[in-house]
């Protein structure tokens, strides 16, 4: 059975997002639209779902989308060879860096874009 796996990101700003993720994190636009853009970053397709804060993201529960700082089990991690110009530019695009962890393995940045999703970015030692 072959599948292709996508990852959806909830975002208020499509326009924001739209910058965070090609300028910061070098995804390119495939598809650019008001409340869906489809961009691709090496082999994954991200699409960037524009939802206002406040709505319900759960068809039988009771919660709300909000765009501070949240935490998640399943998060991204973009693999990078130049891991300080990438935070750097994350850091210029309005995201934010959390935390360094570094050992014989390689360095993990772990950050947040504009929206409070998170992520690492992770430069690994072969």
């Amino acid at each position: 059975m072959m599948f292709e796996i996508s990852i959806s990101i909830d975002v208020s700003d499509m326009e924001k997002a739209v910058l965070f993720y090609t300028k910061a994190l070098d995804c390119t636009e495939l598809r650019v639209g008001e409340s869906t853009t489809k961009l691709k970053a090496q082999n994954a397709n991200i699409f960037l779902l524009k939802n206002e804060s406040g709505t319900n993201p759960l068809i039988k529960e009771t919660s709300s989308r909000n765009y501070e700082r949240h935490w998640t089990p399943v998060h991204l991690d973009f693999n990078v060879t130049e891991i300080e110009k990438t935070a750097s530019l994350v850091k210029k695009y309005g995201g934010v860096i959390e935390g360094v962890e570094s050992g014989d393995w390689g360095t993990v940045e772990f950050c947040a874009d504009p929206f409070g999703n998170g992520f690492c970015l992770c430069q690994i030692n072969d």
